[in-house]
């Protein structure tokens, strides 16, 4: 077994035991390290976002006092819901190892699929049910946009 994916699978089978949230696991490599190791904590933290591999980026940009994890390498113990796979994107990681599948996850109750379903439909399958999505008021929610457009410094990540 890969050194890295047994840490992933590691972390979520101490996850069955604390029961501190889901089989989840997921640790991130850069340059053969291990910067940063997470495990699911939804349910001790009271934080639906506290997935495995949100656990490890955070970790991981803390450790090398960035938000651009470029050259990182992440392995899950799970195909990466639509949340983390997003963060993965927007900390630059291009490489990710999983062990168990989107339907693995979906056979022990878990609802990605919920959620994928309703981006690849734009939001139409049940769409008031899910999530209600409305402009509002961007006249004047614009104005920063359009002066962070005229700033001659700016960050753009």
């Amino acid at each position: 077994m890969n050194k890295y994916m047994k840490v992933a699978k590691e972390l979520a089978e101490q996850n069955l035991k604390t029961k501190v949230g889901g089989p989840f696991g997921a640790c991130i490599v850069k340059d053969g390290k291990i910067i940063g190791k997470g495990s699911n904590h939804v349910l001790s933290n009271n934080d639906p976002t506290a997935h495995a591999e949100i656990v490890a980026i955070r970790k991981a940009c803390k450790k090398l006092n960035t938000y651009d994890l470029s050259g990182c390498e992440l392995y899950t113990s799970c195909y990466p819901c639509p949340m983390c796979l997003s963060a993965i994107i927007w900390s630059n990681i291009n490489t990710v190892y999983y062990g168990n599948t989107r339907d693995d996850a979906a056979e022990i109750g878990f609802r990605d699929d919920l959620i994928y379903d309703y981006i690849e439909d734009n939001g139409e399958i049940n769409k008031d049910k899910i999530l209600k999505l409305e402009t509002l008021d961007r006249e004047e929610t614009i104005k920063a946009f359009e002066e962070f457009l005229e700033q001659k410094r700016k960050t753009i990540y």
